[in-house]
């Protein structure tokens, strides 16, 4: 294989590795997720609630790189479970307010492990995990805002 051929071989390429590094991920957190009988993404949405609850719909799709009509039917289907609500706002009835149910908020209690059994899981000492971080989040930024004035 010639060296032009060479940067087509999949195990070159930085966007497979992302891909099934996040397919993995999301494999391991499935069973730490049972006991809140949530989804990966739902969980993510739970998440920032618990930081801070009750924003716009739009809000959580910003937080999470979400367009509504990915974060619209999982809200739907959280809301019906009982996490969450979603209102139409007083002031703009265009804008969808969200704030977790009492439920949603009990939840929190049921998570508080989940972080450190990851941790555990993924073998890294604090410092390599900060830096993997810290790289993940640049690259995050540096496509979203490319991907933005595309």
């Amino acid at each position: 294989m010639d060296m032009a051929e060479e940067h087509l071989k999949l195990e070159n390429q930085i966007c497979f590795s992302i891909y099934a590094a996040a397919r993995e991920m999301t494999k391991m957190y499935k069973p730490l997720l049972q006991k809140l009988d949530v989804t990966y993404p739902q969980y993510l949405v739970l998440l920032v609630l618990w930081e801070e609850d009750s924003m716009t719909v739009n809000e959580l799709g910003r937080r999470l790189y979400l367009d509504s009509g990915t974060l619209t039917p999982m809200l739907k289907r959280m809301e019906t479970s009982g996490l969450l609500e979603r209102k139409r706002s007083p002031e703009d009835e265009r804008r969808v307010i969200v704030t977790l149910t009492e439920q949603g908020r009990n939840a929190e209690k049921d998570a508080s492990d989940i972080p450190f059994q990851v941790i555990d899981h993924l073998a890294m000492d604090e410092a390599e995990l900060k830096q993997f971080k810290a790289s993940l989040v640049k690259t995050l930024e540096h496509l979203h805002d490319r991907n933005e004035k595309s």
